[in-house]
């Protein structure tokens, strides 16, 4: 890859090609349970500052952070019945832009209706499976996906936010990496718990497939029957910008060229003892990145691991100095898919993984290693005795900082009430 290449593949700015192509998709940016008591969050996406509010009439709305009038921030305005109001001279948009109030010229010229005049950028948001959607790019407006996971029963959910400063496509070139979870978050973690640990089971084989969603890859581990799900089933590179594991999704969504916004999206599968189990919200956190104790990056978990992986690499991966192997071949189909997508655009054509017939967007089924325990369930008893279930009860692996409150409410809604978390030095299963 030259460095032009990487340029073209990297930047996201409303004038760039993968900037162009990434915003006709929904994008995930908030959990709304974030709104509950703070109405209003300043947001960048794609390398535009943004406001994110939900109104008194519980309305979302994203709209540009400057004002129209003398370009003060939104981000300090506050929410009404209807849109949100500037702090500095109460100018007033609604979800659409529109400016809907001057409180000085509406009452000492009202007749000249001036505000009709004034219009400010705005998206359109949505909400689904607890999550807050925007969708930034030309009309018509594709169908917002409903995955099947978002409509499973008896399950519990919660909402994981970060920042990372990296670029976001080295953070989505790792959804379609498996050898990766062998050193990274297997050999790593073991030796990080002991230092002469033994190494984990190794990859005999990876495979690569496209789907009309994305991409699928398949493994096959030394530890595993041929027959076993990770090699006839998989895991989803989900297009353009997620990671699907089957109890979770990982989006990886441009702030601007240097900076990703992390959401995931998780689900844990209640016992059968616990069932029915209904979730009244879904919780929403923040992730920290660095230990405070230490100033260096938090390595305990696996997302966390992914995130030292990704900004090792530094702000923008410097492609042309990269030498790539057999287990890379999914990477290059991910990057010659881009090159396909900027090519449909150019066509005026939609990229791959548009939704546009609503008739196809109801549950849409994805590949999933382990659909029968998700959708079904295991006694609590069974989860203990699972090697990897047993892990998601004693403490949360995936990423560092869950608050205690999320990890008591979790623990109550598996029937587990008053288990502490293991200490962060256990050995993660993966």
């Amino acid at each position: 890859m030259d460095a032009a290449e990487n340029a073209l593949l990297t930047r996201v700015g409303p004038d760039t090609p993968m900037g162009g192509l990434l915003r006709r998709h929904w994008m995930p940016i908030a959990g709304s349970t974030e709104f509950s008591h703070n109405r209003i969050k300043p947001v960048r996406l794609m390398g535009e500052d943004l406001v994110l509010y939900k109104d008194l009439a519980n309305t979302f709305g994203l709209v540009q952070r400057a004002c129209a009038h003398r370009r003060a921030d939104l981000s300090y305005g506050f929410v009404e019945k209807c849109g949100l109001r500037c702090n500095y001279h109460g100018w007033a948009y609604d979800e659409t832009g529109q400016c809907i109030e001057m409180p000085y010229e509406d009452t000492v010229a009202p007749q000249t209706n001036y505000k009709r005049k004034i219009k400010i950028l705005a998206y359109p948001v949505r909400v689904h499976a607890g999550l807050v959607w925007a969708y930034l790019g030309p009309q018509p407006i594709p169908e917002l996906p409903d995955w099947e996971p978002f409509n499973w029963a008896n399950g519990y959910r919660q909402i994981i936010i970060s920042e990372v400063p990296c670029n976001w496509l080295q953070c989505q070139e790792n959804s379609i990496d498996p050898v990766h979870f062998e050193w990274m978050h297997t050999n790593w973690s073991r030796r990080q718990a002991k230092l002469d640990a033994p190494l984990g089971p190794k990859h005999l084989q990876v495979a690569f497939d496209a789907f009309e969603h994305g991409f699928i890859y398949r493994r096959q581990r030394e530890d595993l029957p041929p027959d076993h799900t990770m090699w006839s089933v998989g895991r989803v590179c989900l297009w353009p910008n997620c990671f699907f594991l089957g109890d979770h999704f990982e989006w990886r969504v441009p702030i601007d060229d240097e900076n990703t916004l992390s959401v995931s999206w998780f689900f844990t599968r209640v016992p059968n003892e616990q069932e029915p189990f209904v979730q009244e919200e879904i919780p929403t956190w923040h992730g920290p990145l660095i230990d405070a104790r230490t100033g260096r990056w938090i390595s305990t978990h696996v997302m966390n691991q992914d995130f030292i992986a990704w900004v090792g690499q530094g702000r923008i991966a410097d492609r042309t100095k990269e030498r790539l192997g057999l287990s890379d071949r999914g990477v290059l189909m991910l990057r010659k898919q881009l090159h396909a997508d900027l090519k449909s655009i150019e066509r005026g054509e939609d990229p791959k993984g548009v939704i546009r017939d609503p008739g196809k967007n109801n549950n849409i089924a994805l590949p999933i290693a382990e659909r029968e325990f998700l959708q079904h369930g295991l006694s609590v008893e069974q989860m203990r005795e699972n090697p990897t279930l047993s892990d998601h009860l004693k403490r949360f692996i995936f990423q560092a900082g869950q608050p205690r409150a999320v990890w008591d409410d979790f623990c109550k809604a598996m029937g587990i009430e008053g288990t502490p978390q293991a200490d962060d030095r256990e050995v993660i299963r993966t």
